[in-house]
């Protein structure tokens, strides 16, 4: 008999965490990034599954204030107790919680070395939305690449220059846009975004780069960074303002990403670009970046 019930209390969010990071450990998060994650979204269910007291696996769903109209889902079942309606469960409850805030649509997102999962939730009326492909690259492997930054461009970290905050955040409006799988995102104002998208218990001032030209700011990337994967490194965002692309700033922030991350102890760096991101992609392979484990979005309806 599969038991669903919101966590209670710090051990059970643990314990959601744990079923997580158990089937997606080339992703793993610790608890400080996960309650900065809760703290973005507009609301939020963490739900255990149970078979006979044991956790067997786990769900989590919410809404994103970029996308207010539908609540993305994560389900989580642990090897050992799949095809035993687990699953199932999860979604269910998931999709009674969403109802009750007058949504319709889930998204979800799998492997894409995961067929058993992408089957499980086409067989429940999930369409395939997008792809994004996985590529990392071995810093253990390499020497630091030289970093040439285009004439009059001054690559500094926000710890250097923390006025350029603003600047940065306008890079984000102009930019997030033409990322694509992100088109039709809603833009937070200022003070919501530096809070979520730069303040997360993963961001670090030291770890984010900004392309200045003169006083005004052209670019900049920044890292996701976790204690549960020490070694590794997150790309979080690169973006490039649109008459300044094509000039060699996204080649000069990823290279000093690069060099960074080498110089502090990072044995890896990983990232995910949408299939149609072809200029990153394309960047990427030539900075030696290799394919690695990427992920699907599908959107399907409440069971």
């Amino acid at each position: 008999m599969i038991e669903i019930a919101p966590i209670a209390g710090d051990a059970d969010e643990q314990l959601s965490l744990d079923a997580y990071n158990e089937v997606w450990p080339h992703a793993a998060f610790g608890l400080a990034e996960v309650h900065s994650f809760k703290s973005t979204l507009l609301d939020h269910v963490d739900l255990l599954a149970r078979e006979g007291g044991e956790v067997v696996g786990s769900g989590f769903s919410g809404i994103r204030p970029g996308f207010p109209e539908l609540a993305f889902m994560i389900v989580t079942v642990l090897r050992g107790h799949r095809r035993r309606g687990a699953g199932t469960a999860l979604y269910r409850a998931t999709s009674d919680w969403a109802r009750e805030r007058g949504l319709d649509t889930l998204e979800v997102r799998v492997a894409d070395d995961d067929s058993k999962s992408l089957a499980f939730a086409q067989k429940r009326g999930f369409v395939e939305q997008r792809r994004e492909k996985g590529v990392a690259l071995d810093l253990t492997a390499i020497e630091p690449p030289a970093v040439q930054a285009p004439p009059g461009i001054e690559i500094v970290t926000w710890a250097e220059r923390p006025e350029l905050a603003h600047g940065m955040f306008e890079v984000s409006v102009e930019a997030s846009p033409d990322v694509p799988g992100y088109e039709d995102e809603q833009q937070e104002p200022f003070e919501d975004w530096l809070a979520h998208e730069m303040q997360g218990s993963g961001d670090r001032p030291e770890a984010t780069f900004v392309a200045v030209a003169g006083d005004e700011v052209v670019g900049y990337a920044k890292f996701s960074l976790t204690d549960a994967m020490p070694t590794t490194a997150h790309h979080d965002m690169t973006a490039v303002r649109r008459a300044w692309r094509k000039r060699g700033i996204a080649r000069a922030l990823k290279t000093t990403q690069i060099t960074w991350a080498k110089a502090n102890g990072y044995e890896q760096l990983q990232t995910v670009n949408d299939e149609r991101n072809t200029a990153m992609r394309r960047l990427n392979a030539d900075l030696g970046y290799r394919p690695s484990v990427g992920q699907i979005f599908l959107r399907g309806p409440l069971a």
